[in-house]
C-alpha cells in the first residue's frame, strides 16, 4: 500500500513540476538584443571547450539574471564536430547545454543565432584538455533532470524577492539537490575541475569578508553561475568581430543630422 501511495505522489509531483517548467521555458515579451548578431563570424571564431554565455529570453532567464547580478543567464559548451551529422540530414549540433525539463542535450550553434553571446575561452589548455573537456560534456547526454523536486522550480518564480543583494546567489541553492541538473554552468564548471583548472581565483588573505565567504560557498556547493566564466580571471573574453581583423576604417557611417 505504502509503495503504491509513493508511486501516486511521485507521478502527481512529476506532473506539477512538469507544468511549472513550461510555464518558466515561456517566452518573456519584448526581449531584443542588444546589438545585430554576426552569426557567420561567430561560427568562424569559436572552438572546441569554449563556454558561450546567452543573454536568454525565457522567464526563468529573467529570474537567474536578477539573482546573479548579470546580464548572462545560460551556459552552454561549445563541442565543434564531436557529434554526429543527424541522419535526417538536419544541422549538426555543436553545443551541449543543460536545459530545464529537458536535462542535458545537444542543439545545433543557430538556436542561440539572434542573441546576444559572449565566448569565454580558457587560458592555455592543449587540444587534449579541450577535447577531455568536449568528452566530459557528451558523457553527460541524457542527464535528465528531477520534475519532482518541485522547490528547485518554485524559487524561480520569485525574480524579485526582497532581499540584500548578497543572499541572491544563495537562492540557487535553494532545495538543489542536485545542482548540476538545475543550473546550466554548473555541469560545465565541472569539466574544467576534472583538469583541476581554476574558474574562481583561490581565496588569499585581505579583501571583504563577503567576497571571500562568496567564493568559498560557490566551490563549496558547485554552484557556479554564467557569470562566473565572464568575470574569472583564467578565461579570456573572444570578441568574434575583433578577431575578425576589424578596422574601423572600413565603417561606412551614416551623415549626421
Amino acid at each position: 500500500m505504502s509503495d503504491q501511495v509513493t508511486r501516486t505522489k511521485d507521478s502527481l509531483l512529476d506532473r506539477l513540476g512538469r507544468r511549472l517548467a513550461r510555464k518558466l521555458r515561456s517566452q518573456s515579451s519584448g526581449y531584443r538584443p542588444y546589438t545585430p548578431s554576426d552569426f557567420p563570424t561567430l561560427c568562424r571564431t569559436l572552438k572546441p571547450g569554449d563556454v558561450v554565455l546567452v543573454e536568454g529570453s525565457e522567464r526563468i532567464s529573467n529570474a537567474i539574471k536578477y539573482l546573479t547580478q548579470s546580464t548572462w543567464s545560460h551556459a552552454a559548451l561549445y563541442v565543434g564536430d564531436a557529434l554526429p551529422m543527424p541522419e535526417d540530414g538536419s544541422e549538426r549540433p555543436r553545443l551541449v547545454e543543460v536545459n530545464l525539463g529537458e536535462g542535458c542535450v545537444a542543439v545545433p550553434l543557430s538556436k542561440y543565432e539572434s542573441y546576444n553571446t559572449r565566448i569565454c575561452r580558457a587560458v592555455g589548455l592543449t587540444e587534449a584538455e579541450r577535447d577531455q573537456v568536449v568528452q566530459f560534456m557528451i558523457g553527460n547526454l541524457g542527464l535528465r533532470y528531477d520534475m519532482r523536486n518541485i522547490f528547485d522550480l518554485a524559487r524561480y518564480f520569485l525574480p524579485t524577492p526582497p532581499v540584500p543583494v548578497r543572499w541572491r546567489r544563495r537562492m540557487l541553492a535553494l532545495g538543489a539537490g542536485d545542482p548540476t541538473r538545475a543550473i546550466c554552468s554548473s555541469l560545465i564548471a565541472q569539466a574544467y575541475q576534472k583538469l583541476r583548472y581554476p574558474i574562481l581565483p583561490e581565496r588569499r588573505p585581505g579583501g571583504s569578508d563577503y567576497a571571500q565567504k562568496e567564493i568559498l560557498h560557490i566551490r563549496h556547493h558547485s554552484l557556479f553561475a554564467p557569470r562566473d566564466f565572464d568575470l574569472s580571471p583564467y578565461f579570456r573574453i573572444v570578441k568574434p568581430t575583433v578577431e575578425a581583423d576589424f578596422d574601423h576604417r572600413r565603417l561606412i557611417w551614416g551623415e549626421s543630422h
